[in-house]
């Protein structure tokens, strides 16, 4: 048994909730070819494919965030358009093992992690200048960006096959 199986309280509520929100994600590109998930069915520039794989980037970065703070997070560069797309090469299912290996690492740290840890975020226009996260606070928001992003995956697969995830 690994230690997120015996997770009680807030720390399952939190791990339970974005486990719920990758679950829509992943139910939604579930049985697509690569073409469907790196095709672009709407006027935006999101794919399938490029939403599983920016939902891993996200989650991989706040989770370097959680631990190390801005300094760890800001180490890894981020193709800021390529991230949304399937690049040359890149199948579904590379971007779903990734997905997979990233969420396993993440519920992990949710285990082990002082959710009263805090950081300061990272200057960026967006932040509010000098304020800090808490580990709690990072997993809240990577909840919301997985839930916002499983949302545009089923307008993306409605427009693709006409299949729905969540409705």
């Amino acid at each position: 048994m690994t230690s997120t199986e015996q997770l009680t309280g807030e720390r399952a509520d939190l791990l339970q909730s974005l486990r719920t929100q990758r679950g829509f994600l992943l139910q939604t590109v579930d049985g697509l070819t690569d073409e469907q998930a790196a095709s672009r069915p709407t006027v935006s520039a999101l794919s399938l494919g490029g939403l599983v794989k920016h939902v891993a980037g996200v989650e991989h970065r706040w989770m370097l965030f959680a631990v190390g703070g801005a300094e760890a997070m800001e180490r890894e560069a981020v193709d800021w358009v390529g991230q949304f797309r399937m690049a040359q090469g890149e199948t579904l299912a590379g971007l779903v093992e990734r997905f997979q290996e990233v969420a396993a690492q993440t519920d992990e740290l949710v285990a082990t992690l002082d959710l009263d840890a805090a950081h300061p975020l990272p200057q960026a226009p967006w932040f509010e200048p000098g304020a800090r996260w808490t580990v709690r606070r990072v997993l809240l928001h990577v909840i919301a960006e997985t839930s916002q992003h499983a949302g545009h995956a089923d307008i993306l697969r409605e427009s693709i096959d006409g299949a729905r995830t969540m409705g």
